[in-house]
């Protein structure tokens, strides 16, 4: 419980006095027009006010992600509260704010888009791929994560409702019309109340969790966090499969630490907003407001059971973190709370999942300069989404991990591009620079030691991951001393 308040208390502090300066690195323009006022289209570009904006960019980030990852990294104990709040601040929140950056300056434009403009057509083409993959294993998990927790209530046993392909459709059909409508027939109107709703969700179980969570000290008891000898400490015990911290914490816990796919959603209100200074509320905002989210849903993972982390583990193994949410709410917010908790948790997933699509579709049209009229969005829209019907048939697991991979690989390629819009600005690079470094080595760890990857040891992979980010840290001086040296001339 100290745990969980100070990582809450550094998220605030954080928002309060280092985003203002990342924020002077950036170069922020308030005189200077933006893409909405310079190509409004009334389909993508259309005025949102900032307090819509952040609400809508809070919603799409959001989804599932904070909530099944840090269950997910919740095995490994109190650990996964700290991997959130230091990702989040020295990561997720600095590389969704420059995501917001970048579209704004470049026309609201598509990350690959940007990729060529500060690099090479080479850099673009593998920022497409990543991107569009990316884009799609997000929409196909937000269409089996909702399908798979709706057809699993009670309430619908025995009823067309408890068929899981019934809801894979249903979600199908709205992806269908949100991706091809304008932003404003939607999204604005709808995902504003969606994004209160994941709010008023997030305390309601956090204060139900810290007043009945057993295994949490009474209020005011802190202390008591530190003695462990009235727990059965067999139960205590966290990551009861013996898994490595690194990198599987990093690569488990990547919505409220940091996720590629947010970069994804930029674009969609860097084409909205009225004025580049709304870039830090609505972006850095909403990344730490998921910090907060995935901090309340790492507690419940950590807490919430009486039979500790073997308890979890076994729920886990019954029916993944879908069945975690459902025990949870049902269990500390009653009947009524339950079904307001699981109905949100399905919601979350579905507006990012239409979004993930529409993004997807954006930087198709981006990328090869297709005309956006409703003709060629529906030739869009159609065979991604008739594919993706079909995927919804592989194994959930299978998905994650490669979701998992491409979505830290994706920010760790961001990060770096952030990296080079600062070195030519000749701003502060080392705010995105270091994380970038930190990211290459987990990626390139996560991929040599997966079942998806090469599959080698841990003993093998652990320090070549280590060594590559000591690499990019000697080579990122050089060229900075470099560039030092040449501005001093």
């Amino acid at each position: 419980m100290l745990i969980f308040f100070i990582c809450i208390a550094l998220l605030v502090l954080a928002y309060k006095f280092y985003s203002p300066f990342v924020e002077r690195q950036a170069g922020i323009d308030p005189n200077a027009k933006t893409p909405q006022a310079r190509f409004e289209d009334g389909v993508d570009y259309v005025k949102v006010h900032p307090a819509k904006a952040y609400l809508i960019q809070f919603l799409n980030v959001a989804g599932v992600g904070p909530i099944f990852g840090p269950i997910l990294g919740a095995l490994y104990g109190p650990i996964a509260l700290v991997w959130i709040v230091l990702g989040n601040i020295i990561g997720g929140a600095v590389h969704d704010y420059f995501s917001g950056v970048l579209s704004i300056k470049e026309d609201g434009k598509s990350l690959p888009e940007i990729a060529g403009h500060y690099f090479n057509v080479y850099f673009k083409g593998v920022m497409l791929v990543f991107t569009a993959m990316l884009l799609f294993f997000v929409g196909v998990v937000f269409i089996m994560s909702p399908a798979g927790l709706l057809s699993n209530l009670t309430y619908f046993e025995d009823t067309i409702f408890a068929n899981n392909t019934f809801w894979v459709l249903a979600i199908l059909a709205y992806y269908f019309f949100a991706t091809l409508l304008p932003i404003d027939k939607i999204i604005t109107k709808l995902y504003p109340l969606f994004g209160l709703l994941m709010i008023v969700m997030t305390v309601s179980i956090a204060v139900a969790l810290l007043i009945s969570a057993p295994q949490l000290p009474e209020v005011g008891d802190v202390f008591a966090y530190f003695d462990h000898s009235h727990y059965n400490n067999d139960l205590l015990e966290p990551n009861p499969d013996g898994l490595p911290v690194w990198p599987l914490l990093f690569v488990t816990i990547t919505c409220g630490a940091i996720s590629g796919f947010h970069s994804t959603q930029a674009p969609i209100m860097a084409r909205c907003l009225t004025n580049e200074k709304y870039v830090r509320p609505v972006y850095y905002g909403a990344m730490m407001s998921e910090g907060i989210v995935a901090c309340v849903w790492a507690l419940a993972g950590i807490a919430a059971f009486p039979g500790g982390y073997a308890e979890l583990k076994s729920i886990l193994d019954a029916g993944g973190p879908g069945l975690v949410v459902n025990q949870v709410a049902t269990t500390y917010l009653g009947a009524a709370g339950g079904i307001m908790a699981i109905v949100a948790v399905a919601i979350f997933p579905v507006t990012s999942g239409d979004t993930a699509f529409r993004s997807l579709r954006l930087t198709i049209t981006d990328a090869f300069k297709i005309p956006q009229s409703m003709r060629n969005r529906l030739l869009l829209a159609m065979p991604i989404l008739v594919v993706a019907y079909f995927m919804t048939k592989i194994d959930f697991s299978l998905i994650w991990r490669y979701f998992a991979f491409s979505n830290m690989l994706l920010s760790t390629s961001v990060l770096w591009l952030a990296t080079k819009y600062l070195f030519d600005r000749g701003s502060f690079h080392w705010i995105v620079s270091l994380p970038a470094i930190i990211g290459t080595s987990v990626t390139v760890s996560y991929i040599m030691t997966a079942g998806i990857g090469l599959g080698l040891p841990q003993s093998f992979s652990q320090p070549v991951g280590i060594a590559v980010g000591v690499i990019c840290l000697i080579a990122l001086v050089l060229v900075h001393n470099k560039r030092n040296a040449t501005t001093q001339s």
